[in-house]
Protein backbone atom coordinates (compact mmCIF):
# COMPACT_ATOMS: atom_id res chain seq x y z
CA UNK A 1 0.00 0.00 0.00
CA UNK A 2 1.30 3.57 -0.50
CA UNK A 3 3.53 4.56 2.26
CA UNK A 4 2.70 8.80 3.47
CA UNK A 5 6.37 9.42 4.02
CA UNK A 6 8.52 7.30 2.22
CA UNK A 7 11.30 6.52 3.74
CA UNK A 8 12.10 4.05 6.86
CA UNK A 9 14.54 3.56 9.75
CA UNK A 10 16.45 0.46 9.74
CA UNK A 11 15.30 -0.13 13.11
CA UNK A 12 11.80 -0.71 11.77
CA UNK A 13 10.62 -3.99 12.27
CA UNK A 14 8.31 -3.56 9.33
CA UNK A 15 10.93 -2.62 6.95
CA UNK A 16 10.31 -5.94 4.55
CA UNK A 17 6.56 -5.36 4.79
CA UNK A 18 7.21 -1.72 3.99
CA UNK A 19 9.14 -2.81 0.64
CA UNK A 20 7.65 -5.31 -0.47
CA UNK A 21 4.10 -2.83 -0.56
CA UNK A 22 6.48 0.19 -1.66
CA UNK A 23 4.59 2.17 -4.82
CA UNK A 24 7.79 3.85 -5.66
CA UNK A 25 10.15 1.59 -8.21
CA UNK A 26 13.35 3.34 -6.59
CA UNK A 27 14.77 1.73 -3.06
CA UNK A 28 17.86 3.91 -1.59
CA UNK A 29 19.70 2.19 0.62
CA UNK A 30 22.23 4.62 2.05
CA UNK A 31 24.15 5.66 5.17
CA UNK A 32 22.95 8.40 7.91
CA UNK A 33 25.37 11.39 7.68
CA UNK A 34 25.29 14.35 5.86
CA UNK A 35 26.82 12.73 2.46
CA UNK A 36 23.67 10.05 2.89
CA UNK A 37 20.90 12.74 3.22
CA UNK A 38 22.57 14.75 -0.24
CA UNK A 39 22.60 11.46 -1.64
CA UNK A 40 19.04 11.06 -1.03
CA UNK A 41 18.26 14.17 -1.74
CA UNK A 42 19.55 14.28 -5.32
CA UNK A 43 17.95 10.99 -5.87
CA UNK A 44 14.64 12.68 -5.66
CA UNK A 45 15.78 15.23 -7.61
CA UNK A 46 16.28 12.86 -9.68
CA UNK A 47 13.58 10.66 -9.62
CA UNK A 48 10.62 12.69 -7.62
CA UNK A 49 9.90 12.48 -4.01
CA UNK A 50 6.91 10.17 -4.76
CA UNK A 51 9.14 7.32 -6.18
CA UNK A 52 11.82 6.82 -3.89
CA UNK A 53 11.66 4.72 -0.61
CA UNK A 54 14.51 5.68 1.07
CA UNK A 55 16.37 3.14 4.25
CA UNK A 56 18.94 4.83 6.22
CA UNK A 57 21.55 2.85 7.33
CA UNK A 58 24.41 2.19 9.97
CA UNK A 59 27.79 0.61 8.59
CA UNK A 60 27.25 -2.07 11.23
CA UNK A 61 23.80 -2.51 10.26
CA UNK A 62 24.02 -2.54 6.43
CA UNK A 63 24.74 -6.49 5.02
CA UNK A 64 21.62 -7.26 7.01
CA UNK A 65 19.74 -4.19 5.57
CA UNK A 66 20.77 -4.98 2.14
CA UNK A 67 19.80 -8.68 2.31
CA UNK A 68 16.45 -7.82 3.84
CA UNK A 69 15.98 -5.51 0.87
CA UNK A 70 17.43 -8.64 -1.94
CA UNK A 71 14.91 -10.87 -0.21
CA UNK A 72 12.06 -9.15 -1.35
CA UNK A 73 10.79 -8.99 -4.99
CA UNK A 74 12.26 -6.53 -7.02
CA UNK A 75 10.14 -6.46 -10.27
CA UNK A 76 12.66 -4.44 -12.13
CA UNK A 77 12.99 -1.70 -9.69
CA UNK A 78 16.15 0.05 -8.79
CA UNK A 79 18.19 -0.70 -5.74
CA UNK A 80 20.27 2.00 -5.80
CA UNK A 81 23.11 1.39 -3.09
CA UNK A 82 25.32 4.65 -1.92
CA UNK A 83 28.09 5.98 0.99
CA UNK A 84 28.23 2.34 1.88
CA UNK A 85 31.19 0.64 1.30
CA UNK A 86 32.12 -3.27 0.85
CA UNK A 87 31.68 -5.78 3.78
CA UNK A 88 32.26 -9.32 3.77
CA UNK A 89 30.02 -11.75 1.48
CA UNK A 90 28.48 -8.70 -0.18
CA UNK A 91 28.78 -9.88 -3.51
CA UNK A 92 26.58 -13.29 -2.48
CA UNK A 93 23.26 -11.00 -1.53
CA UNK A 94 23.98 -8.75 -4.50
CA UNK A 95 23.60 -11.83 -6.65
CA UNK A 96 20.22 -12.38 -3.97
CA UNK A 97 19.28 -9.00 -5.22
CA UNK A 98 19.90 -9.59 -8.85
CA UNK A 99 18.16 -12.93 -8.60
CA UNK A 100 15.28 -11.67 -7.29
CA UNK A 101 14.74 -9.14 -10.01
CA UNK A 102 16.57 -6.18 -8.81
CA UNK A 103 18.71 -3.93 -10.88
CA UNK A 104 21.43 -2.87 -8.38
CA UNK A 105 23.39 0.09 -8.71
CA UNK A 106 26.00 0.78 -5.88
CA UNK A 107 28.08 4.07 -5.49
CA UNK A 108 30.87 4.72 -3.12
CA UNK A 109 33.32 6.81 -1.99
CA UNK A 110 35.86 4.19 0.72
CA UNK A 111 38.39 2.42 -0.47
CA UNK A 112 37.81 -0.93 -1.98
CA UNK A 113 40.47 -3.65 -2.93
CA UNK A 114 40.56 -4.51 -6.74
CA UNK A 115 39.47 -8.33 -5.88
CA UNK A 116 36.46 -7.01 -4.27
CA UNK A 117 35.50 -4.84 -7.00
CA UNK A 118 35.48 -7.57 -9.05
CA UNK A 119 33.55 -9.78 -7.21
CA UNK A 120 30.43 -7.27 -6.75
CA UNK A 121 30.88 -5.85 -10.38
CA UNK A 122 29.65 -9.49 -11.16
CA UNK A 123 26.31 -9.43 -9.41
CA UNK A 124 25.05 -5.41 -9.89
CA UNK A 125 24.32 -3.72 -12.88
CA UNK A 126 26.49 -0.39 -12.19
CA UNK A 127 29.38 0.20 -9.12
CA UNK A 128 31.50 3.29 -9.14
CA UNK A 129 34.05 4.11 -6.27
CA UNK A 130 35.77 7.36 -6.48
CA UNK A 131 37.70 7.87 -3.24
CA UNK A 132 38.45 12.00 -5.08
CA UNK A 133 35.08 12.81 -4.02
CA UNK A 134 32.07 12.48 -1.73
CA UNK A 135 29.30 9.78 -2.18
CA UNK A 136 27.13 12.22 -3.04
CA UNK A 137 29.27 14.16 -5.88
CA UNK A 138 29.41 10.67 -7.32
CA UNK A 139 25.19 10.07 -7.23
CA UNK A 140 25.16 13.90 -8.57
CA UNK A 141 27.15 13.44 -10.89
CA UNK A 142 25.46 10.59 -12.18
CA UNK A 143 22.19 11.08 -12.00
CA UNK A 144 22.00 14.93 -12.49
CA UNK A 145 24.95 16.33 -14.23
CA UNK A 146 23.09 19.36 -16.00
CA UNK A 147 21.08 20.01 -12.46
CA UNK A 148 22.48 23.58 -10.79
CA UNK A 149 20.31 22.50 -7.62
CA UNK A 150 22.00 19.11 -7.43
CA UNK A 151 25.36 20.24 -8.14
CA UNK A 152 25.60 22.45 -5.55
CA UNK A 153 24.32 20.52 -3.11
CA UNK A 154 27.30 18.03 -4.02
CA UNK A 155 29.83 21.13 -3.39
CA UNK A 156 28.36 21.47 0.03
CA UNK A 157 28.17 18.58 0.94
CA UNK A 158 31.09 17.41 -0.13
CA UNK A 159 32.80 20.05 2.03
CA UNK A 160 32.18 18.49 5.06
CA UNK A 161 32.04 15.23 4.19
CA UNK A 162 35.92 15.78 2.96
CA UNK A 163 36.75 17.74 5.88
CA UNK A 164 37.68 21.00 3.12
CA UNK A 165 35.47 22.81 5.60
CA UNK A 166 35.49 26.15 2.90
CA UNK A 167 31.79 26.45 3.22
CA UNK A 168 30.17 27.48 6.53
CA UNK A 169 27.01 26.09 5.29
CA UNK A 170 28.18 22.65 5.24
CA UNK A 171 29.37 22.44 9.33
CA UNK A 172 25.75 23.55 10.04
CA UNK A 173 24.07 21.12 8.20
CA UNK A 174 26.30 18.57 9.66
CA UNK A 175 26.05 19.58 12.47
CA UNK A 176 22.29 19.49 12.84
CA UNK A 177 22.53 16.05 11.47
CA UNK A 178 23.78 14.55 14.31
CA UNK A 179 20.39 14.21 15.49
CA UNK A 180 18.90 11.85 13.59
CA UNK A 181 15.19 13.37 13.79
CA UNK A 182 16.57 16.36 11.60
CA UNK A 183 17.10 13.36 8.56
CA UNK A 184 14.21 13.93 6.55
CA UNK A 185 13.76 17.97 7.08
CA UNK A 186 17.53 18.65 5.77
CA UNK A 187 17.43 16.00 2.77
CA UNK A 188 13.57 18.06 1.20
CA UNK A 189 15.12 21.11 2.04
CA UNK A 190 18.37 20.12 0.12
CA UNK A 191 16.31 19.18 -2.79
CA UNK A 192 14.41 22.41 -3.04
CA UNK A 193 17.68 23.71 -3.35
CA UNK A 194 17.46 25.69 0.36
CA UNK A 195 20.54 25.29 2.61
CA UNK A 196 18.81 27.14 5.86
CA UNK A 197 15.87 28.42 7.18
CA UNK A 198 14.48 28.83 10.82
CA UNK A 199 14.16 25.73 11.91
CA UNK A 200 17.94 24.45 10.77
CA UNK A 201 19.35 27.68 12.37
CA UNK A 202 17.30 26.86 16.11
CA UNK A 203 18.91 23.25 15.58
CA UNK A 204 22.20 24.11 15.10
CA UNK A 205 22.19 26.75 18.00
CA UNK A 206 21.10 24.44 20.53
CA UNK A 207 23.54 21.92 19.43
CA UNK A 208 26.37 24.54 19.63
CA UNK A 209 25.90 25.05 22.83
CA UNK A 210 25.75 21.65 23.34
CA UNK A 211 28.55 20.31 21.07
CA UNK A 212 31.01 23.06 23.08
CA UNK A 213 30.78 21.66 26.52
CA UNK A 214 31.39 18.25 25.19
CA UNK A 215 34.13 19.50 23.37
CA UNK A 216 36.15 21.28 26.32
CA UNK A 217 35.38 18.29 28.13
CA UNK A 218 37.13 15.76 25.86
CA UNK A 219 39.98 17.91 25.34
CA UNK A 220 40.46 18.77 29.23
CA UNK A 221 41.11 14.52 29.66
CA UNK A 222 42.77 14.02 26.41
CA UNK A 223 45.76 11.81 26.54
CA UNK A 224 48.83 13.25 24.00
CA UNK A 225 51.40 10.85 22.88
CA UNK A 226 54.76 11.55 20.95
CA UNK A 227 56.63 9.00 18.37
CA UNK A 228 56.03 9.30 14.93
CA UNK A 229 53.31 11.59 15.18
CA UNK A 230 51.58 13.77 17.71
CA UNK A 231 48.08 11.49 18.92
CA UNK A 232 45.26 12.77 21.16
CA UNK A 233 43.44 9.34 22.77
CA UNK A 234 40.38 11.43 24.19
CA UNK A 235 37.01 10.17 25.51
CA UNK A 236 33.67 10.97 23.65
CA UNK A 237 31.31 12.65 24.92
CA UNK A 238 29.48 13.73 21.75
CA UNK A 239 30.20 14.56 18.36
CA UNK A 240 33.34 12.44 17.25
CA UNK A 241 34.14 14.80 13.94
CA UNK A 242 33.78 17.97 15.46
CA UNK A 243 35.75 17.21 18.80
CA UNK A 244 38.48 15.45 16.67
CA UNK A 245 39.28 19.36 15.08
CA UNK A 246 38.58 20.70 17.87
CA UNK A 247 41.58 18.90 19.34
CA UNK A 248 43.68 19.21 16.80
CA UNK A 249 43.33 23.20 17.00
CA UNK A 250 43.66 22.92 20.82
CA UNK A 251 46.56 20.76 20.69
CA UNK A 252 48.09 20.53 17.55
CA UNK A 253 47.78 17.16 17.10
CA UNK A 254 48.29 15.17 13.82
CA UNK A 255 45.98 12.23 14.65
CA UNK A 256 42.80 12.10 16.94
CA UNK A 257 41.40 9.03 18.58
CA UNK A 258 37.63 9.72 19.83
CA UNK A 259 37.10 6.72 22.17
CA UNK A 260 33.46 6.11 23.38
CA UNK A 261 32.38 3.93 26.55
CA UNK A 262 32.71 0.86 25.40
CA UNK A 263 35.81 0.91 23.09
CA UNK A 264 34.36 2.12 19.38
CA UNK A 265 36.46 4.84 17.98
CA UNK A 266 36.84 7.55 15.44
CA UNK A 267 39.71 8.00 13.62
CA UNK A 268 40.96 11.48 11.90
CA UNK A 269 44.41 12.29 10.97
CA UNK A 270 46.42 14.92 9.39
CA UNK A 271 48.48 12.29 7.33
CA UNK A 272 46.63 10.06 4.73
CA UNK A 273 46.58 6.95 7.13
CA UNK A 274 43.36 6.60 8.95
CA UNK A 275 41.61 3.82 7.08
CA UNK A 276 45.39 2.00 6.97
CA UNK A 277 45.75 1.98 10.88
CA UNK A 278 41.67 1.21 11.50
CA UNK A 279 41.71 -1.87 9.79
CA UNK A 280 43.96 -3.08 12.28
CA UNK A 281 41.69 -2.68 15.04
CA UNK A 282 38.39 -4.60 12.74
CA UNK A 283 37.78 -1.21 11.10
CA UNK A 284 37.95 1.05 7.63
CA UNK A 285 37.14 4.47 6.44
CA UNK A 286 39.00 6.69 4.53
CA UNK A 287 42.66 8.42 4.62
CA UNK A 288 41.81 11.00 6.50
CA UNK A 289 38.69 9.62 8.70
CA UNK A 290 37.67 6.04 9.68
CA UNK A 291 36.71 4.15 12.39
CA UNK A 292 37.20 1.14 14.76
CA UNK A 293 37.21 -0.47 18.40
CA UNK A 294 39.52 -1.46 20.63
CA UNK A 295 36.90 -4.06 22.05
CA UNK A 296 37.05 -3.00 26.12
CA UNK A 297 36.56 -5.85 28.37
CA UNK A 298 34.20 -5.15 31.05
CA UNK A 299 37.20 -3.89 33.29
CA UNK A 300 38.56 -2.13 30.61
CA UNK A 301 35.84 0.01 30.01
CA UNK A 302 35.46 0.99 34.08
CA UNK A 303 39.25 1.92 34.22
CA UNK A 304 38.40 4.01 30.77
CA UNK A 305 35.97 6.14 32.44
CA UNK A 306 37.66 5.99 35.55
CA UNK A 307 41.35 6.89 34.22
CA UNK A 308 40.82 7.94 30.89
CA UNK A 309 43.84 5.54 29.70
CA UNK A 310 43.86 2.27 28.27
CA UNK A 311 46.25 -0.61 27.42
CA UNK A 312 45.56 -0.15 23.58
CA UNK A 313 47.26 3.37 23.21
CA UNK A 314 50.79 1.72 23.29
CA UNK A 315 49.56 -1.19 20.25
CA UNK A 316 47.92 1.88 18.49
CA UNK A 317 50.88 3.96 18.39
CA UNK A 318 53.09 1.22 16.93
CA UNK A 319 50.53 0.46 14.59
CA UNK A 320 50.72 4.02 13.45
CA UNK A 321 54.43 4.29 13.45
CA UNK A 322 54.24 1.90 11.00
CA UNK A 323 52.52 3.97 8.65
Amino acid sequence: MPLSDKSANGDDSGLANAVKNRSGQIVHLTHNDLDAVGADAIHRIKYGSGDVFTIWSSVGKFARLFSLVASCKGKGDLLSISDLGYQKDTETIAGKARANGWIVEWRDHHRWREDEIKKVSREVSLLRIDTAVCACGIVARDLTPENSVATEVARVVCDYDLWKHADPRSAVLGQVLQRKKNREHVRDCLAAGVFSDVFIEQEYAEIKAEMDTMMERSCKHATIIKSKYRIAFAPLYGYPSETAHFIREERKTDIEVIISKDGKFSLRSVPPVSHLIAREFGGGGHPNAAGGSFNFTVIERFTWWLLKKNRHFKEFVTIADAH
